[in-house]
C-alpha cells in the first residue's frame, strides 16, 4: 500500500525544491535571505537533500546506547572523596573521574569499597609524577590521563621543561597505554569548532610523531586516545563536529597504523554560562548532553548549573547528575546506537567541518607542527581573534544569552551569593609560553552589574 502511495508521487529534485522557494520569496533573493553563514565559513542551507551526495553516507560506529553518566570529583581529602563518589553511584553515576592534585592522596584509600570492574574509574593528576602514577593498579577499567602538552597550553610552562616531561610521559605511557588531548581548553577559551577539531588533531600529532619509533605494533594497535571535549548550545554543529572528530582521528590514527577507535568524552562548555537568571544554565547543559549522545560520546559528565559561582555542593552535583538520568532512562536517548546517521543536515555540516579541518592541519604541520605554532604565539593569537569575533557578536545582541543580554531580570542580586570568583584571575607570572585563557562571553557584563548592585 505505501509503495503504491509513494509511486504516485513523482521525486523532487533539490534543484525543483530551489526554484520553489525562490518563486515563493517573491524577488527576494534566496541567498541574502534565507542562507546564513557561521564563524566557521560554513554556509548554512534551508533544506538538505539527497541528490547533494554523491554516495550515501556510511555507517558511524559510535554507539549512543552505551554512553555512561559520569560524575567528576576534585580530591581535597580523600576520605571524603571516596565517601561521595560511593554515593554518586549509588544515584545513578556510571563512571568515576578523580581530579588528584598532589602526591599526598592515597590511591587504595580512594578505591575503598568501589568495584571498578562495573565502575570504571578515570585519574586525572595536577602533577606530574610517572613513579606515583606506576603505582597505581593497572587494571582494565582504570584510566590515568595526562597531557603535557595540555598543561603548556593552559598554563604557559612544562611541569619541568620539554625533555623532562617526555621521558616522564614516555614511562607513563608504557604503564597505561592511554594518552589523553584536553579539547575543551580550546572551546572555552573560544576557538571556533573548526579550530577545534584541527588543534586536537595537530596537538595528538605531537604525540603520535614523538610515540612512533618507541611504540611497537602491540602497543600501537591496543593504544587508548581519549579526547577530552566540551560542547556548546548550537545544537547540530555541534552533534556534527562530535562526528567529525571521529572521523577525524580515524583518518590520523591510520597513518600511523594505530588503534582507530578514539574515545570522546563531554563536559558542557563554561563559555556561554551565567551567574545572573543562572537557573538557565540548566537548559544550555541539557541540550549540550543532548549533542553529546546524538554525537557519539562514549562518557559524558554535566556540569553543575551553579559550577561558576558556587564550591561542590550535593544540590548542584545532584542535578546535574539527574539531567543525564533522565535523557537516559526517561526520554529513551539510549534505544538508539547511531541516531543522528542518513540525516542530510548534519552529515553535511560534518563533512564541512572536517574539510576546513583537516586544511588547517595541514597548514598547522607545513608550519612547524602545533609545538612550533603554541610557542611563537599563533595558536593563541588565532583563538583570540575568533574569540573577540564572538564577542562582539554577544556585545551586540547577534548571540543571545538570556537573562544576560537578552531580557535581563535587573531584580536579580549575585553579589552575596558568589562562593568562587566567575572570572579571568589575573596572576602575574614567567611562563615560557603565552597560556590559552578561558574567558566566558558574559564576564564583562556581570562584572557591572554586579559593580551596580
Amino acid at each position: 500500500m505505501s509503495k503504491t502511495l509513494f509511486n504516485d508521487f513523482p521525486e523532487i529534485s533539490s534543484k525543483q525544491w530551489k526554484q520553489k522557494i525562490q518563486a515563493d520569496l517573491k524577488g527576494a533573493d534566496y541567498n541574502d535571505t534565507l542562507i546564513w553563514h557561521t564563524n566557521e565559513g560554513i554556509h548554512v542551507k534551508p533544506f538538505y537533500h539527497a541528490d547533494e551526495f554523491d554516495t550515501l553516507p556510511s555507517v558511524s560506529e559510535s554507539k549512543a546506547s552505551e554512553f555512561k553518566i559520569c560524575q567528576s570529583i576534585f580530591v581535597a581529602h580523600t576520605e571524603k572523596s571516596n565517601a561521595k563518589a560511593i554515593d554518586a553511584i549509588s544515584r545513578g553515576a556510571e563512571s568515576i573521574v578523580f581530579i588528584i592534585p598532589d602526591e599526598n592522596i592515597s590511591v587504595e584509600q580512594l578505591l575503598n569499597g568501589i568495584d571498578t570492574s562495573s565502575t570504571p574509574i578515570v585519574f586525572k593528576f595536577e602533577f606530574l609524577s610517572s613513579e606515583f602514577i606506576k603505582a597505581i593498579p593497572s587494571e582494565k577499567h582504570i584510566d590515568i590521563q595526562t597531557d603535557i602538552i595540555g598543561h603548556l597550553a593552559r598554563t604557559g610552562n612544562w611541569y619541568t621543561n620539554l625533555n623532562d616531561d617526555h621521558k616522564q610521559f614516555e614511562a607513563i605511557l608504557n604503564h597505561t597505554n592511554t594518552i589523553s588531548i584536553d579539547v575543551d581548553l580550546y572551546q572555552n577559551a573560544g576557538a571556533n569548532m573548526v579550530q577545534q577539531l584541527a588543534y586536537a588533531l595537530a596537538h595528538l600529532n605531537e604525540y603520535f610523531n614523538h610515540f612512533d619509533t618507541l611504540l611497537n605494533t602491540t602497543q600501537k594497535e591496543n593504544l587508548t586516545v581519549v579526547f577530552n571535549t566540551s560542547v556548546g548550545t548550537n545544537y547540530f554543529f555541534e552533534i556534527a563536529k562530535l562526528r567529525a572528530l571521529r572521523t577525524l582521528y580515524r583518518t590520523l590514527s591510520s597513518e600511523y597504523k594505530i588503534n582507530p577507535t578514539c574515545e570522546i568524552r563531554v563536559t558542557p562548555t563554561k563559555r556561554n554560562k551565567t551567574i545572573y537568571d543562572y537557573n538557565i544554565n540548566m537548559l544550555r547543559t541539557t541540550t549540550e548532553c543532548m549533542s553529546a549522545v546524538l554525537g557519539g560520546a562514549n562518557v559524558i559528565t554535566n556540569l553543575p548549573y551553579d559550577a561558576i559561582f558556587h564550591k561542590d555542593n550535593e544540590f548542584g552535583e545532584r542535578i546535574s547528575r539527574n539531567q543525564l538520568l533522565v535523557l537516559k532512562h526517561e526520554s529513551y536517548f539510549d534505544k538508539v546506537d547511531n541516531p543522528s546517521d542518513g540525516t542530510y543536515y548534519i552529515e553535511s555540516i560534518e563533512t564541512q567541518l572536517s574539510e576546513k579541518a583537516l586544511e588547517l592541519f595541514k597548514d598547522i604541520e607545513a608550519n612547524g607542527g602545533f609545538l612550533s605554532q603554541l610557542k611563537d604565539g599563533t595558536i593563541q593569537k588565532k583563538i583570540k581573534e575568533n574569540a573577540s569575533k564572538e564577542q562582539a557578536q554577544f556585545d551586540a545582541g547577534e548571540y543571545i544569552l538570556l537573562g544576560t543580554n537578552k531580557h535581563p531580570n535587573p531584580e536579580d542580586k549575585m553579589k552575596d551569593d558568589l562562593e568562587l570568583y566567575p572570572f579571568v584571575k589575573r596572576n602575574p607570572v614567567k611562563t615560557l609560553i603565552a597560556p590559552i585563557i578561558e574567558k566566558r562571553l558574559a564576564e564583562a557584563i556581570e562584572q557591572e552589574r554586579l559593580k551596580n548592585e
